[in-house]
């Protein structure tokens, strides 16, 4: 049976490479999309989603023929991986043909039309079911789309299916649920909550993916699966239709194997909802405008103490030769000190555990068998939060994001490691907060001092300030190592155009996992 199974996967290989070998002969560019002579080289289920787009554009690749051999892919590898908890043949294969029928007549409706994508498993889909990782969902099929859902499917988007998160956006599994396999090493860490679409997006599964980040839930899984993750200003991406976790800190954003990739995702899905009162009003902006301008002029923020106590050295140096990279490239390295950061990780959990014990309350105690141990601890430390306890953290939250953002706020962009992948088991994975915990403390015990994995974070989402997250090399073991461009309220457009920059300039985004 593997010896089949591996067969496949290599006829899947031969049929993106032929795939792409007859689509490169086309050399029609789209506004914002612009090829790139390297891509010819990748495989089609690595190339990024804005080249698949210039292809669809030109008519040189079916958006049906896409999506039947992304679909392929996914069954041949992806039961390894577990980063789909449900497949969308059938819509999928509906949204590809209806996409080609419209661009066949002229109606282009832009970089996403007849592109195939995913979304996390906590954004409602009519009429498919969205079970946010729980046994308590298990069988919930929402009778309308997220609004998220929705604008995807106003782009033209071909929607693949449902990704794989730990349970309802925290860090542990429910037994009931497979737990992802990293692509890179399969005993490593996916991170938390948005793994499925950190690993379809690394392996391939998929050109671009919807997460959610309530303390690093975009970055995490960015940084541990070598992709891009864009974490957007709070309120920038409507949660209407999506399963809270902690209302005052989630946030809806775009990950992808390219920073431009994200660009598209986020400009299309952005923007105002009635059904959303936390839903910003400011127009969205224009995302791919300025992206290729350079960091020529721009003052990037580094606090090189604030790095090395949460990075382990490989880490920070790999982060560092970042650093000068963006100078290199013309950027001004300014020397900044963020905010004392020792009462970040105690204050996020009260005001997570709390927000989530009050999203929850219907079901838990009531139905506390079907939730897994980590959650179910997890729900009940929230019950047991005091009004008082809560009222003071909500008071240093406000504090801290005052005094991070005017850190922030004095440069272009801050720039700071993303904790990426640990050793842990799938047993681990789906037990309690005590044995998710002891596999993380003995993985950092090993570095003096251990690193504060969370503070570079959940400072962004106490703050409510968008972040980039994209690779910036190798640990000595192979596995991705990230770092975060974090910038003020509504400055996405400047994070990818930073971001951009130094993408151009290096080489780790062509390196991909061997599925």
């Amino acid at each position: 049976m593997k010896s089949a199974r591996m067969s496949r996967r290599k006829a899947l290989t031969v049929l993106g490479t032929l795939a792409v070998t007859s689509c490169s002969g086309s050399s029609r560019t789209t506004s914002g999309v612009q090829p790139g002579a390297a891509e010819d080289t990748e495989p089609l289920h690595f190339l990024s989603l804005r080249e698949v787009a210039r292809r669809i554009q030109s008519r040189a690749l079916s958006p049906v023929d896409l999506t039947n051999t992304m679909l392929n892919r996914i069954a041949a590898i992806d039961s390894r991986l577990n980063s789909y908890a449900t497949v969308m043949r059938e819509q999928a294969m509906e949204a590809a043909q209806r996409a080609q029928e419209e661009i066949r007549s002229g109606k282009y409706r832009g970089s996403l039309h007849g592109v195939p994508v995913a979304v996390k498993d906590l954004c409602y889909t009519k009429g498919v079911r969205t079970m946010d990782g729980t046994r308590v969902y298990q069988d919930f099929v929402p009778d309308h789309d997220a609004t998220v859902v929705s604008k995807l499917n106003a782009s033209g988007a071909v929607l693949l299916g449902k990704l794989t998160l730990s349970e309802c956006a925290m860090a542990g599994y429910n037994p009931a649920f497979s737990v992802p396999a990293n692509p890179w090493r399969e005993d490593v860490w996916t991170g938390t909550s948005s793994s499925g679409p950190g690993v379809a997006t690394a392996a391939g599964l998929c050109y671009g993916a919807i997460g959610t980040d309530t303390g690093g839930s975009i970055g995490f899984p960015a940084a541990a699966n070598g992709i891009v993750g864009l974490k957007p200003t709070y309120g920038r991406v409507s949660r209407y239709g999506v399963f809270p976790l902690a209302e005052s800190l989630d946030h809806v954003g775009p990950m992808a194997r390219r920073v431009g990739d994200v660009a598209v995702m986020l400009e299309a899905i952005s923007g105002s909802d009635p059904n959303d009162s936390t839903s910003l009003a400011e127009p969205v902006p224009s995302m791919l405008t300025d992206i290729d301008k350079g960091v020529r002029g721009l003052r990037i923020g580094f606090d090189r103490r604030y790095t090395s106590a949460g990075a382990t050295p490989e880490h920070a140096a790999a982060v560092q030769s970042a650093v000068q990279k963006l100078r290199e490239l013309g950027a001004e390295i300014v020397d900044v000190q963020v905010p004392d950061t020792r009462d970040v990780q105690k204050t996020w959990f009260t005001i997570v555990t709390r927000d989530a014990a009050a999203a929850h309350k219907a079901n838990f105690p009531l139905h506390a068998d079907q939730y897994g141990p980590y959650f179910r601890e997890f729900l009940k430390t929230g019950a047991s939060v005091s009004d008082a306890d809560y009222a003071d953290a909500v008071r240093f939250r406000k504090d801290f994001a005052t005094r991070y953002s005017a850190v922030v706020g004095s440069v272009d962009a801050l720039v700071c490691p993303v904790f990426g992948s640990f050793p842990i088991t799938k047993e681990a994975q789906h037990g309690s907060m005590a044995d998710f915990q002891a596999s993380l403390d003995k993985y950092l015990s090993q570095f003096n001092p251990p690193p504060a994995w969370t503070i570079f974070t959940m400072p962004v989402n106490l703050a409510g300030i968008p972040s980039l997250t994209l690779p910036c090399g190798f640990s000595k073991d192979g596995l991705p190592l990230g770092f975060e461009l974090v910038g003020s309220r509504m400055s996405e457009p400047m994070l990818c155009r930073i971001g951009q920059a130094y993408e151009t300039a290096t080489e780790w985004h062509r390196r991909h996992p061997p599925v």
